[in-house]
């Protein structure tokens, strides 16, 4: 079976960066795209899996830069590196993905509010990253933005339906930000590779954006009738392959094709 050869974090912090953006999308898209009929209503149904497609479709753009990183350094003969071999033949600790990315969906209330804090922090960091000094890069972000707007806006309107709805909607939404929170600050605790790719003018400096994500979802919240939460231990871990228990069960799902008949093709 081709396995993908490790990295050296401090060589090769561009390639982790561009693995950690297309480890986050991916998880997020594979995770979303569970709710794929099983939509409350069909209408809603269609959208986010819409948005689970746009999200996979910017991993694959992030994966394919990176292989094409990984093949131009390779100094040993082999299969070069594809996407689908990133995405399909890594183990678990060497995906580099946001936690939030692959906690469970839970009830509506749950997805939609994950949704809506990562598409917000997702916005801000692509409207950095568009000015990277990385062509690729910048040009992903670029191209990408449309759809995080249409995602924060749909995802937006769900947090004012549900939080300004009826006893229970607003109950849900609750539970489901008290669950969410302790994942967040996640966003803006940058690793190695992050602090590097910031230095080297790739990548976004993430505590920045901490102030502005803080004002959006206070705003959305403030109208919701949702109260913000207070402070909090923050998870970490994910950036650096640290998963929790979950992120198994994604890819033992998601990989089992590919592990299972190796080099299969349609």
């Amino acid at each position: 079976m081709n396995t993908i050869q490790p990295i050296n974090q401090s060589t090769n912090h561009l390639i982790s960066y561009t693995l950690h953006l297309a480890d986050t999308t991916l998880i997020m898209a594979q995770r979303i795209s569970e709710w794929c009929a099983h939509g409350p209503i069909l209408e809603q149904d269609i959208a986010i899996t819409n948005i689970s497609l746009d999200l996979l479709g910017q991993s694959r753009n992030f994966y394919q830069y990176a292989a094409l990183l990984m093949n131009q350094q390779a100094d040993q003969a082999g299969n070069p590196v594809t996407e689908d071999s990133l995405a399909y033949l890594r183990d678990e600790r060497e995906f580099k993905n946001l936690l939030l990315t692959e906690l469970p969906n839970g009830d509506w209330a749950q997805t939609i509010s994950k949704l809506f804090f990562f598409s917000v922090f997702q916005q801000l960091q692509y409207q950095q990253l568009r000015n990277s000094k990385d062509e690729q890069l910048a040009g992903i972000a670029e191209k990408s933005l449309k759809e995080i707007a249409y995602h924060i806006r749909w995802g937006s309107e769900w947090v004012l339906r549900l939080g300004d709805g009826t006893t229970e909607s607003h109950q849900r939404m609750r539970k489901a930000i008290d669950y969410l929170w302790e994942f967040t600050g996640e966003f803006f605790i940058p690793v190695e590779y992050e602090n590097k790719s910031a230095e080297e003018g790739f990548g976004p400096v993430v505590h920045l954006l901490k102030d502005k994500w803080m004002q959006k979802v206070r705003e959305v919240f403030e109208e919701a009738t949702l109260p913000m939460p207070g402070d909090c231990y923050m998870q970490t871990g994910g950036k650096t392959g640290m998963h929790t228990e979950f992120m198994g069960f994604i890819l033992a799902e998601m990989q089992s094709l590919q592990r299972t008949i190796p080099g299969a093709e349609w």
